[in-house]
Protein backbone atom coordinates (compact mmCIF):
# COMPACT_ATOMS: atom_id res chain seq x y z
CA UNK A 1 0.00 0.00 0.00
CA UNK A 2 1.02 3.46 -0.96
CA UNK A 3 2.45 5.08 2.59
CA UNK A 4 0.45 8.69 2.08
CA UNK A 5 -2.79 5.92 1.46
CA UNK A 6 -1.62 4.24 4.48
CA UNK A 7 -1.00 7.48 6.65
CA UNK A 8 -4.22 8.59 5.19
CA UNK A 9 -6.34 5.60 6.12
CA UNK A 10 -4.31 5.31 9.81
CA UNK A 11 -4.94 9.69 10.57
CA UNK A 12 -8.06 9.88 9.04
CA UNK A 13 -10.72 8.47 11.32
CA UNK A 14 -9.10 10.03 13.95
CA UNK A 15 -9.26 13.75 12.06
CA UNK A 16 -12.76 13.39 11.02
CA UNK A 17 -13.65 12.34 14.70
CA UNK A 18 -11.72 15.73 15.84
CA UNK A 19 -13.92 17.44 13.12
CA UNK A 20 -17.02 15.94 13.34
CA UNK A 21 -16.56 16.82 17.40
CA UNK A 22 -15.23 20.19 17.22
CA UNK A 23 -18.37 21.05 14.85
CA UNK A 24 -21.41 18.95 16.33
CA UNK A 25 -20.19 17.50 19.70
CA UNK A 26 -19.08 14.16 20.64
CA UNK A 27 -22.12 11.85 19.76
CA UNK A 28 -22.09 13.15 16.58
CA UNK A 29 -18.42 12.17 16.26
CA UNK A 30 -18.92 8.72 17.73
CA UNK A 31 -21.35 7.80 15.38
CA UNK A 32 -19.06 8.92 12.63
CA UNK A 33 -16.23 7.53 13.50
CA UNK A 34 -17.57 3.94 13.91
CA UNK A 35 -18.74 4.33 10.28
CA UNK A 36 -15.13 5.62 9.03
CA UNK A 37 -13.42 3.10 11.03
CA UNK A 38 -15.98 0.34 9.14
CA UNK A 39 -14.99 2.21 5.56
CA UNK A 40 -11.35 2.04 6.29
CA UNK A 41 -11.42 -1.81 7.25
CA UNK A 42 -12.70 -2.02 3.64
CA UNK A 43 -10.85 -0.16 2.08
CA UNK A 44 -7.54 -1.71 3.13
CA UNK A 45 -9.16 -5.08 2.94
CA UNK A 46 -9.92 -4.34 -0.62
CA UNK A 47 -6.71 -3.19 -1.48
CA UNK A 48 -4.56 -5.56 0.56
CA UNK A 49 -6.89 -8.60 0.49
CA UNK A 50 -6.50 -9.45 4.40
CA UNK A 51 -6.18 -7.18 7.58
CA UNK A 52 -3.70 -7.10 10.48
CA UNK A 53 -5.13 -7.95 13.88
CA UNK A 54 -4.51 -4.41 15.26
CA UNK A 55 -7.03 -2.53 13.15
CA UNK A 56 -9.53 -5.48 13.47
CA UNK A 57 -9.90 -5.39 17.68
CA UNK A 58 -9.13 -1.19 17.53
CA UNK A 59 -12.62 -1.46 14.88
CA UNK A 60 -14.14 -3.99 17.21
CA UNK A 61 -13.81 -1.81 20.27
CA UNK A 62 -14.55 1.68 18.76
CA UNK A 63 -18.22 -0.52 17.31
CA UNK A 64 -18.80 -1.74 20.66
CA UNK A 65 -18.12 0.88 23.04
CA UNK A 66 -19.32 3.65 20.41
CA UNK A 67 -22.54 2.11 20.44
CA UNK A 68 -22.82 1.99 24.09
CA UNK A 69 -21.86 5.54 24.00
CA UNK A 70 -24.58 6.25 21.39
CA UNK A 71 -27.34 3.97 22.72
CA UNK A 72 -26.35 5.46 26.56
CA UNK A 73 -25.76 8.71 25.35
CA UNK A 74 -22.89 8.66 27.86
CA UNK A 75 -20.01 9.59 26.40
CA UNK A 76 -17.74 7.75 29.08
CA UNK A 77 -17.47 4.81 26.69
CA UNK A 78 -15.82 6.20 23.98
CA UNK A 79 -13.71 7.67 26.23
CA UNK A 80 -12.55 4.17 27.29
CA UNK A 81 -11.62 2.90 24.28
CA UNK A 82 -8.24 3.93 23.81
CA UNK A 83 -7.71 2.42 27.43
CA UNK A 84 -9.53 -0.67 26.58
CA UNK A 85 -7.65 -1.05 23.43
CA UNK A 86 -4.32 -0.28 24.60
CA UNK A 87 -4.59 -2.46 27.49
CA UNK A 88 -5.33 -5.59 25.34
CA UNK A 89 -2.72 -4.92 22.72
CA UNK A 90 -0.16 -4.45 26.27
CA UNK A 91 -1.51 -7.58 27.56
CA UNK A 92 -1.36 -9.59 24.24
CA UNK A 93 2.31 -8.90 23.78
CA UNK A 94 2.98 -9.31 27.67
CA UNK A 95 1.07 -12.35 27.17
CA UNK A 96 3.02 -13.65 23.81
CA UNK A 97 6.43 -13.22 25.90
CA UNK A 98 5.34 -15.01 28.81
CA UNK A 99 4.91 -17.78 26.53
CA UNK A 100 7.75 -17.44 24.08
CA UNK A 101 5.97 -15.62 21.51
CA UNK A 102 6.75 -11.81 20.74
CA UNK A 103 3.74 -11.68 18.84
CA UNK A 104 4.91 -8.23 17.68
CA UNK A 105 7.24 -10.38 14.87
CA UNK A 106 4.34 -11.57 13.29
CA UNK A 107 2.94 -7.82 12.94
CA UNK A 108 6.50 -6.35 11.56
CA UNK A 109 8.07 -9.71 10.02
CA UNK A 110 7.04 -8.64 7.02
CA UNK A 111 8.98 -5.05 6.90
CA UNK A 112 12.04 -6.18 8.83
CA UNK A 113 13.97 -9.26 10.08
CA UNK A 114 15.86 -8.96 13.67
CA UNK A 115 17.41 -11.56 15.82
CA UNK A 116 14.97 -13.73 18.84
CA UNK A 117 16.70 -11.34 21.20
CA UNK A 118 16.06 -7.86 19.31
CA UNK A 119 12.38 -9.01 18.42
CA UNK A 120 11.74 -10.04 22.22
CA UNK A 121 13.09 -6.74 23.44
CA UNK A 122 11.24 -4.80 20.56
CA UNK A 123 7.98 -6.39 22.44
CA UNK A 124 8.36 -5.66 25.76
CA UNK A 125 9.23 -1.83 24.63
CA UNK A 126 5.95 -1.84 22.56
CA UNK A 127 3.75 -3.71 25.23
CA UNK A 128 5.19 -0.83 27.99
CA UNK A 129 4.16 1.67 25.42
CA UNK A 130 0.96 0.31 24.95
CA UNK A 131 0.36 0.66 29.07
CA UNK A 132 1.66 3.64 28.90
CA UNK A 133 -0.67 4.86 26.44
CA UNK A 134 -3.59 3.32 28.55
CA UNK A 135 -2.77 5.05 31.57
CA UNK A 136 -2.47 8.83 29.77
CA UNK A 137 -5.90 7.78 28.23
CA UNK A 138 -7.12 7.66 32.19
CA UNK A 139 -5.65 10.36 32.95
CA UNK A 140 -6.52 12.91 30.20
CA UNK A 141 -10.06 11.55 30.04
CA UNK A 142 -10.72 11.89 33.74
CA UNK A 143 -9.12 15.06 34.74
CA UNK A 144 -10.02 17.24 31.21
CA UNK A 145 -12.66 18.44 28.99
CA UNK A 146 -13.83 16.11 26.32
CA UNK A 147 -13.14 18.59 24.02
CA UNK A 148 -9.16 18.73 25.28
CA UNK A 149 -9.35 14.84 25.11
CA UNK A 150 -10.74 14.65 21.65
CA UNK A 151 -7.68 16.86 20.50
CA UNK A 152 -5.59 15.13 22.57
CA UNK A 153 -6.36 11.89 20.89
CA UNK A 154 -5.23 13.50 17.95
CA UNK A 155 -2.60 16.04 18.20
CA UNK A 156 -1.12 14.21 21.45
CA UNK A 157 -1.05 10.44 21.00
CA UNK A 158 -0.63 9.83 17.43
CA UNK A 159 2.56 12.14 17.70
CA UNK A 160 3.70 10.55 20.66
CA UNK A 161 3.30 7.02 18.47
CA UNK A 162 4.89 8.43 15.88
CA UNK A 163 8.15 9.71 17.97
CA UNK A 164 7.99 6.43 19.85
CA UNK A 165 8.46 4.06 16.55
CA UNK A 166 11.36 6.84 15.05
CA UNK A 167 12.77 6.45 18.50
CA UNK A 168 13.11 2.45 17.68
CA UNK A 169 15.13 2.88 14.32
CA UNK A 170 18.41 2.49 16.49
CA UNK A 171 17.54 -0.49 18.44
CA UNK A 172 15.93 -2.07 14.96
CA UNK A 173 19.68 -1.46 12.98
CA UNK A 174 21.14 -3.26 15.77
CA UNK A 175 19.31 -6.14 15.81
CA UNK A 176 18.93 -6.18 12.04
CA UNK A 177 19.50 -9.82 10.51
CA UNK A 178 21.19 -8.52 7.36
CA UNK A 179 19.89 -10.46 4.07
CA UNK A 180 21.81 -13.59 2.76
CA UNK A 181 24.58 -12.94 0.61
CA UNK A 182 24.80 -9.13 1.61
CA UNK A 183 27.62 -9.54 3.82
CA UNK A 184 29.95 -12.45 3.82
CA UNK A 185 30.37 -14.05 7.82
CA UNK A 186 27.08 -12.12 9.15
CA UNK A 187 25.88 -12.61 12.25
CA UNK A 188 22.50 -14.76 12.91
CA UNK A 189 20.01 -15.50 15.51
Amino acid sequence: MPPLLKLALDLGPLLIFFGVNWLYGIFAATAVFMVVIVVTLGITYSIEKKLSPMPIVTAVVVLVFGGLTLYLEDELFIKLKPTIVNGIFATVLFAGLAFGRPFIKIVLEHAMQLTDEGWRLLTYRWAFFFLFLAILNELVWRNTSTDFWVAFKVWGVFPLTLVFAVAQAPFIMRHQIEEPGAKEGSARS
